[in-house]
């Protein structure tokens, strides 16, 4: 039974663009060998939320696609040993989840958890 896949990879910037649109096009064609490539979209450049092997942006590539165990095995496989591949996350999705969009480039404006500071708070009473 052919399952629903994303599959976001993040190459290294640095690599020449030949080397990534090449990467790139190995994982599309893998796909469409052996299962139905849905969507492929080029993020682009972009800032990473920690380093990686010393890179703190990526270049991020999304495909959504159906396939077989067999295809995630040789998708894994070959992105683990891949000359550029910094990281990359095969997600199981159901068929009518809508087509994953690039996430937000900017930082959100307030960053925390969402609690006020402390001076906003208010004191406690203590009990002697």
């Amino acid at each position: 039974m052919s399952r629903h896949y994303e599959l976001v990879l993040m190459i290294d910037p640095e690599a020449a663009d030949e080397a990534r649109e090449s990467l790139a096009g190995e994982v599309k064609s893998a796909i469409e060998q052996s299962g139905t490539l849905d969507h492929a979209d080029n993020w682009g450049v972009r800032k990473m939320a920690y380093e990686i092997k010393r890179r703190n942006e990526a270049d991020y590539r999304y495909f959504r696609f159906q396939g077989e165990n067999e295809l995630l095995t040789k998708l894994d496989h070959s992105l683990k040993i891949a000359d550029g591949a910094l990281r990359f996350r095969i997600f199981r999705v159901e068929a009518d989840t809508p087509t994953g969009a690039p996430p937000v480039s900017e930082r959100p404006s307030q960053v925390g958890d969402g609690r006020p500071e402390r001076s906003d708070r208010g004191s406690r009473r203590r009990d002697d």
